[in-house]
């Protein structure tokens, strides 16, 4: 696999680790963005599982950094109907070729994309429901987007801004939320095949640069506006996303 790897794609995968860095610790918001590109970049199903790793170690430094701000009511809440939703994940991936997962990556990055628009422009905590029926609805879609195409946050982000928690606590829960989820995936993902052993040495490679986002986030959230800086994103996910689906 590593042969196979040219320049340009080991570029996408550097930026594609900084990214994920400075989406756990700076800028939540931009993570469709390294889903897209490695789906540009490499067979459908095995960038996912490239991806997986890095988030996996994105995650634990997140933790680290949040380790004691959690809000576990909502986490315990949350996870059995995610775990729901990887399944249903896992079974209609049993459906998809390379060329299909990457037209449902696209199409769920899309829906990603209008969400969190959605979200930002008009939805105020006091309007999104807090029933369990709610609960349950946005537990089955985060778990299904991730298991799919690594894409819950726009969904989690939204049942947060509903439970109106500090910001802290709201990063210490989704930093911990997407942990649990992310490890429980990896043994699904290596049972279907999306990650094999030379993922882990890819990802291994993209180490310092996951730790380099993780710095530059808290950087660039004190040096410019986050609003901005997600416009621009937003812009070259719905553009990348486009090009998934022709």
């Amino acid at each position: 696999m590593f042969s196979d790897i040219v320049l340009w794609q080991w570029l996408i995968m550097v930026v594609c680790a900084i990214l994920i860095g400075i989406n756990k610790t700076g800028i939540p918001g931009i993570g469709p963005l390294p889903v897209v590109l490695l789906a540009l970049s490499f067979p459908a199903a095995k960038s996912t599982g490239i991806q997986l790793i890095m988030l996996c170690m994105a995650d634990l430094m997140a933790v680290t950094y949040y380790r004691k701000k959690a809000n576990w009511n909502i986490i315990l809440k949350l996870i059995p109907f995610a775990l729901c939703g990887i399944a249903l994940g896992s079974f209609v991936m049993r459906f998809f070729d390379d060329s299909s997962l990457r037209i449902a990556i696209g199409i769920i990055i899309l829906a990603m994309a209008g969400l969190n628009v959605v979200r930002r422009k008009f939805l105020k905590p006091d309007m999104i429901p807090s029933h369990w029926i709610f609960s349950l609805l946005i537990g089955l879609a985060a778990g299904f987007s991730t298991q799919v195409a690594n894409a819950a946050g726009p969904v989690m982000a939204i049942y947060l801004l509903s439970m109106q928690l500090p910001k802290e606590e709201y990063l210490g829960t989704g930093a911990w939320y997407f942990m649990i989820l992310n490890f429980l995936k990896l043994p699904v993902f290596i049972w279907e095949g999306r990650i094999v052993p030379e993922s882990l040495y890819i990802d291994l490679c993209m180490l310092p640069a996951i730790i380099l986002g993780a710095f530059l986030g808290v950087v660039i959230a004190k040096k410019i506006s986050q609003q901005s800086f997600e416009l621009i994103v937003q812009i070259l996910i719905v553009i990348s996303a486009i090009k998934l689906l022709f």
